[in-house]
């Protein structure tokens, strides 16, 4: 079967986030695709059935299926657009966390997903020890939200893996901050998942998005994940949902030998 590999918003290879992309003629077990998951290594990879007008379509990672991930919705919809439907503009997706679309603006594609703004949550020692600093504000949603008190704190994190993947709440570990080149910088980790360091997180910008529109007072803006790699998410407030937009670039195609 074809696999493409994609770094989702990113400018050039090596930047942003690269997923696996699987676009099949049926689906195959989810044994399969997990194994699939485990052996590309990749924080995703997305696996994507022709469904009416749409497309059914899966996120794995290597610790086990997850319900939204933004960038390999991202590179999905480059490889559909790009070498399946040629120059397609908006793709339906149905997925875990239900209809998502994305459209194409040229070499920009623009994610419709819903908005998770998370709640205040008590913040304890282990927290602080598993980051390795201590936060001005924390919440949860479905990952545990830490407020740091500037850029350079979320740049210069070094937190402890281990720690982090025993505690008992959240499912992965957001770090954000205001900044000043930009609205506001992150970093995310879901060791959790076998995934230490996200290079670039969409779905955490489902919960970013809502929390610096109402704390800046603005429905756009655009924002930088501190990453090695590194990657620029273009982020807008829309009632109950959030679009995020970046571009991708195509790293691979290859064939897997599955039999």
């Amino acid at each position: 079967m074809k696999y493409f590999v994609v770094d989702a918003f990113a400018e050039r290879v090596f930047e942003g986030n690269p997923a696996g992309v699987c676009i099949m003629d049926d689906w195959i077990s989810e044994e399969t695709m997990q194994k699939i998951a485990i052996e590309n290594n990749l924080s995703e990879t997305a696996f994507a059935v022709k469904d009416g007008e749409g497309y059914r379509l899966r996120w794995f990672t290597p610790g086990g299926e997850i319900d939204l991930c933004g960038h390999a919705t991202l590179a999905t919809a480059f490889v559909i657009s790009n070498y399946y439907e040629n120059n397609a503009d908006r793709i339906k997706f149905q997925t875990m966390s239900g209809e998502l679309v994305v459209e194409r603006k040229d070499e920009f594609y623009e994610l419709d997903f819903p908005s998770r703004n998370p709640e205040e949550f008590s913040l304890t020692k282990e927290m602080v020890e598993a980051l390795g600093v201590k936060p001005i504000e924390t919440y949860l949603g479905r990952d545990l939200m830490f407020i740091l008190e500037n850029e350079e704190a979320v740049q210069n994190a070094s937190p402890d893996f281990s720690k982090m993947k025993k505690l008992p709440d959240g499912l992965g570990v957001l770090i954000t901050a205001k900044s000043e080149e930009y609205d506001f910088v992150s970093r995310c980790f879901f060791p959790k998942l076998n995934v230490n360091e996200d290079p670039v997180c969409g779905s955490a910008h489902c919960s970013f998005i809502p929390f610096w529109a109402e704390r800046l007072g603005k429905d756009e803006m655009v924002a930088r994940q501190l990453s090695k790699r590194g990657g620029k998410l273009y982020c807008k407030l829309v009632g109950d949902r959030v679009t995020i937009g970046g571009t991708a670039v195509l790293y691979s195609i290859a064939d897997l030998n599955i039999r």
